[in-house]
């Protein structure tokens, strides 16, 4: 089992991935065309090959907990919650053949916890392209690993979290009080971006995620599920510019107020979302639209497009101290559903 988070007074980053050094053999009869490898590199990176190209290259801290340690206190945290790198979750691939290198990447994960002394904690995957088959490794990633909860896509295969077909799988979550962290993967709309690859994750991503949380609100989640908790990563991506119109249309249109049962501003104060939009001014309008309890540290370490100074960020939006104190840490615990031990450095 995960060894037991703790931090002292510095912050707690939701939002981090991981990719492991090596990826392993295919187990059965005929490998997915998809199934990753990795390939040597410049120096302390490697390249993640998929599909015979390669999708990324990544540095050793994706996988070495020395190194990745070691910049915790530059960046003013304490903890850091580890998730597999979004590409990975392989909703595409056949479940059982996801299921299999997922579990290889749950198990890696539950290692690096194992050996970072209580600075690291896991969200695991599931291969939600097959409900009952997640449940099954929700289960795993709770009960035998000691995760706090999973992540998963914006849309699995292009079907938005808050579709019905889901539900169960959420109703375990709640069940189990595992978290959920959403990540966009894939996004919609592609083809309308005028530029190079970059692009999907600095555009295309904001987008997928704000429908997706969207999507929560107006498939009535949190009202059927009151218990549970999910988090939308990049700050809830588009959400905040979508809700006011949203709000709107919920006064205005008879079908629109039958079918979503609880306002959706009202809906979306009680999701969670990370600090990753890199302005200050974004992150105010994000407290005072979502409020103070619901956004946490993310950072997307160690890519390169990833906040160096996510402490620094909120510290300069000069909120008070409580409320500084509950962006940096308490909000997380809260999201976490446990207690971070507090220790002395």
């Amino acid at each position: 089992m995960a060894s037991v988070m703790r931090c002292a007074c510095g912050g707690v980053d939701v939002h981090s991935h991981v990719v492991p050094e090596n990826f392993p053999a295919y187990i059965g009869r005929s490998m997915p065309a998809d199934w990753p490898s990795m390939a040597p590199a410049q120096a302390c990176h490697r390249s993640v090959m998929i599909a015979g190209k390669n999708y990324r290259t990544v540095v050793d801290k994706c996988w070495d907990v020395a190194k990745r340690l070691q910049d915790l206190p530059g960046m003013g945290l304490d903890l850091q919650v580890m998730s597999p790198m979004p590409e990975l979750l392989s909703y595409w691939m056949d479940a059982a053949d996801a299921q299999q290198l997922l579990r290889f990447l749950n198990d890696q994960i539950a290692a690096m916890v194992n050996d970072s002394g209580g600075r690291l904690a896991g969200l695991g995957a599931v291969p939600l392209q097959d409900v009952d088959l997640a449940i099954r490794e929700l289960e795993y990633v709770v009960k035998t690993l000691g995760f706090a909860g999973v992540e998963i896509g914006s849309n699995i295969n292009g079907v938005p979290v808050g579709a019905p077909q889901f539900d169960p799988f959420f109703e375990a979550c709640e069940a189990l009080d595992a978290a959920v962290f959403v990540h966009a993967i894939r996004p919609a709309g592609m083809e309308r971006l005028v530029g190079p690859a970059p692009l999907q994750q600095v555009l295309g991503y904001p987008s997928d995620v704000g429908l997706a949380a969207a999507s929560v609100i107006t498939s009535n989640l949190l009202v059927r599920r009151p218990g549970l908790r999910i988090a939308f990563s990049h700050g809830g991506g588009t959400l905040a510019s979508l809700l006011p119109r949203l709000q709107q249309g919920w006064g205005v249109f008879p079908a629109l107020k039958e079918a979503v049962q609880v306002s959706p501003a009202e809906q979306a104060r009680q999701l969670f979302y990370d600090t990753l939009v890199f302005d200050t001014a974004t992150l105010r309008h994000l407290v005072s639209t979502f409020g103070d309890t619901q956004l946490m540290i993310g950072t997307d370490y160690p890519f390169n497009f990833h906040d160096h100074t996510p402490v620094q960020r909120i510290e300069a939006a000069s909120f008070d101290d409580a409320v500084t104190a509950r962006l940096v840490q308490h909000n997380a615990e809260r999201f976490l559903g446990r207690q971070l031990k507090v220790t002395t450095p």
